[in-house]
């Protein structure tokens, strides 16, 4: 596990396998950086036989990470990172496992909380992926950097994941999403888990974290890699 620099100045913090990697996620942070938790979900892809690359999508600001009660400094920093921004990051990210021998069509990119907005985005630009997953994005639907209208131009298998009770992506825009994937024709999956609201995955947030979904969400996501990236 180590972090490495791209010839742009990114940081990317990478966990390889024991084995040689024959496919690579990437891994798009939330609202707080690379942190201790988005680093520890990259160690997860890595025991699974993934090379996993977590970016620094915060590089441009000098704010490396934000601690979790640190909400209103991380709104202005997410709100900043646009589409290009982030297109920009991904592609880098993807040179990086190029280096490693791994074609784009053999990379998945999973994102949580501002990463998932990131992840959808990201899905929209770059094309050939192998898959995206996105944990509780909120922005995708609605918001300045909204990318809805843009999916028709998603070519990769799309997994998401939503919290019933989660404020930031309330049912109309679940309903949108849901709506816009299936009228482009993108192969898709989105489930909403009751009893879970933002960041329910995050075992970092005891207060936010909810076992039971995050367990469901987990085994999804794992089951639909291996389809659509087997190793």
């Amino acid at each position: 596990m180590t972090w490495r620099e791209t010839s742009g100045g990114m940081r990317i913090y990478v966990a390889e396998p024991q084995e040689p990697a024959t496919r690579a996620v990437i891994v798009l942070q939330e609202a707080f950086g690379v942190n201790d938790h988005i680093q520890d979900i990259a160690r997860r892809f890595a025991a699974r036989g993934f090379l996993a690359l977590a970016p620094d999508l915060f590089h441009r600001t000098g704010v490396r990470e934000l601690a979790y009660d640190q909400h209103a400094e991380a709104m202005p920093l997410i709100g900043a990172i646009g589409p290009e921004q982030i297109v920009t990051d991904v592609r880098a990210a993807l040179d990086e496992s190029a280096e490693h021998g791994i074609a784009r069509d053999r990379v998945a990119v999973v994102g949580f909380c501002f990463g998932g907005r990131a992840a959808f985005t990201a899905a929209t630009a770059v094309p050939g992926l192998g898959a995206t997953v996105v944990f509780y994005g909120p922005g995708i639907a609605a918001g300045p950097h909204a990318v809805l209208d843009r999916a028709g131009s998603i070519t990769a298998p799309m997994l998401l994941h939503v919290g019933a009770d989660d404020p930031t992506i309330p049912a109309d825009q679940v309903e949108a999403i849901e709506a816009a994937l299936t009228a482009a024709g993108i192969q898709f999956e989105q489930h909403v888990y009751v009893a879970a609201g933002h960041a329910f995955a995050c075992d970092a947030r005891p207060h936010m974290y909810r076992p039971d979904p995050a367990a469901t969400a987990w085994q999804r996501t794992w089951d639909f890699l291996d389809k659509h990236l087997p190793a």
